[in-house]
């Protein structure tokens, strides 16, 4: 799909110039800052594991105990591994299980190392955290033998369709009948609230709220049992979950270490709609990204979510500048268009007269814009009625426009959203819709040329004109300004507010993070 809208590529090159502009002071915040889950997300790629089972609170994972120790005696801003490696050599410790089970009983003084103490430490932290990023590259090189082998699903767009009954081992049961029924994609759930907690819980895990926890180990669970019912398909089954929120980077890391294949990622969605600190989520988004880029992890981005909270006519071009800013983003993190997933949505008012029309002409501009992107298409949700019929249709042409405009992944939308949590029926009719689409309309985008001068030309056209209009005032007031005024789905977030900014440190001069120096050698 290319060409069809005749865009300008002078107007095209200067959407993106100036896109990167407005990202490039953000970017330099976040390359001189550090914080807590970046620290916590390296001391998980150099081996400790565990949790802190006795305290009084409740399970506190062993990095979050080592960090926060840290932190207090001197602090953060030369990062975690001086002082760590330095105490692990200077206690007689064989782990860092053991110097976080000594750190947790009092036993443990950090110090920032000096001369050759830090050049020793700094020398075991490398090693150890290479091992993990070495851990990362095998998962990676494992998933393109497991795809040769195996094969990729025979049509494009990759059925996606969502797991969500808060219990790890349920989950297991239900990704494994969508992958039987059609299913390409099985993106986990979250457990609602987990991106607000500032630690990972551990091991695997039976009782989420609308979703299940995300953890080390239910990572592991569900890519093995996907990996068997890929066998028993005959194709390799993708599964997704979210980093995102306040321990973005430990759940990218954790990511890699049991090799799923996609990750909810964006710069800006935790700003928004979870009222997280702006700086530190730039920072964690940064790290996070780089880590994707090194596993070969598609990351999907959050646009869909501007259009459920503001109208999807008037704020499209808000979409298209996101999805230009979060493609600069992931560029300056070493992550390649092709593991870009930007994200858009079917959200217009069915009401309106033309609404499929405006569909195509959104969906097709972000194609055309980013063509080497694995772009995701979300079904309607904010105007999902109790009427599952219409619900039904809707989602029938929301299938259709992806065929239409040659979309890469494809959710797959249910007749009861907003209704009830689906059934098992519901999801088999959902997927019924999706492959009788595919199938009667999989190659019609050979067939699908809109007028030159017709309304799906101009309106995308308009669009990118728009576009470009809003990152010039966001060039000229700062992105940070822009996001606190409300530009992105009318939600507005001071850069100095937010939940855990108390975790985002400035760096010194002396600061080292192997994890960050290695990921960046790529």
């Amino acid at each position: 799909m290319s060409g069809l809208l005749d865009l300008d590529p002078r107007v095209v090159d200067t959407a993106r110039r100036l896109a990167a502009r407005a990202a490039e002071p953000v970017v330099a915040i976040a390359r001189a800052h550090t914080t807590v889950a970046v620290e916590r997300a390296t001391l998980r790629l150099a081996g400790i594991t565990g949790a802190d089972a006795a305290h009084r609170a409740g399970d506190v994972p062993w990095v979050n105990r080592v960090v926060d120790t840290v932190r207090e005696h001197c602090g953060l801003e030369h990062g975690v591994v001086l002082p760590a490696f330095h105490a692990l050599r200077a206690q007689g410790l064989a782990s860092l299980t053991e110097l976080a089970e000594a750190t947790a009983a009092g036993q443990v003084r950090y110090i920032v190392p000096g001369g050759r103490d830090a050049t020793r430490a700094l020398s075991a932290a490398r090693a150890a955290v290479g091992r993990g990023v070495r851990t990362i590259d095998r998962n990676r090189a494992q998933r393109e033998k497991l795809v040769a082998r195996l094969g990729d699903p025979p049509q494009r767009p990759w059925i996606y369709l969502i797991v969500a009954t808060g219990d790890i081992d349920e989950d297991v049961v239900q990704a494994a009948n969508a992958a039987r029924a059609g299913a390409d994609v099985i993106a986990v759930i979250r457990s609602t609230g987990q991106s607000l907690l500032d630690y990972v819980p551990e091991g695997a895990t039976h009782q989420g709220f609308a979703g299940t926890y995300a953890t080390q180990e239910n990572f592991r669970i569900m890519r093995a049992a996907m990996d068997e019912v890929s066998r028993e398909v005959g194709r390799y089954v993708r599964v997704t979950n979210y980093a995102s929120g306040l321990c973005m980077p430990e759940i990218a890391v954790l990511a890699g270490l049991q090799r799923l294949d996609m990750m909810l990622n964006d710069s800006m969605y935790g700003i928004l709609f979870r009222d997280i600190n702006p700086i530190r989520t730039f920072v964690d988004q940064r790290f996070s990204r780089q880590v994707h880029a090194r596993a070969g992890i598609i990351i999907n981005t959050g646009e869909d979510n501007y259009l459920t909270t503001a109208d999807a006519v008037e704020a499209a071009h808000t979409v298209t500048v996101s999805q230009l800013l979060n493609e600069h983003f992931a560029h300056e993190a070493g992550l390649p268009d092709p593991l870009l997933g930007l994200g858009h949505a079917f959200e217009i008012n069915p009401a309106l007269p033309d609404s499929f029309r405006l569909e195509l002409a959104h969906a097709l501009l972000a194609r055309e814009l980013f063509p080497d992107a694995p772009l995701k298409w979300m079904p309607p949700t904010k105007h999902m009625t109790g009427d599952v019929f219409r619900g039904h249709l809707l989602d029938g042409f929301f299938n259709l426009a992806g065929v239409l405009t040659g979309q890469s992944i494809l959710l797959v939308g249910m007749m009861t959203e907003a209704v009830v949590t689906p059934w098992l029926s519901d999801r088999d009719l959902a997927l019924a819709n999706v492959k009788y689409v595919l199938n009667a309309a999989g190659n019609l985008g050979e067939d699908f040329r809109p007028a030159p001068d017709g309304f799906i030309v101009k309106r995308a056209h308009q669009v990118l004109g728009e576009a470009v209009d809003l990152l010039e005032r966001i060039v000229e007031d700062g992105l940070l300004n822009a996001i606190a005024d409300g530009t992105f789905g009318l939600m507005k977030r001071p850069p100095d507010g937010g939940k855990g900014a108390d975790g985002v440190v400035e760096k010194a001069d002396g600061y080292r993070n192997p994890a960050i120096e290695l990921l960046e050698e790529r």
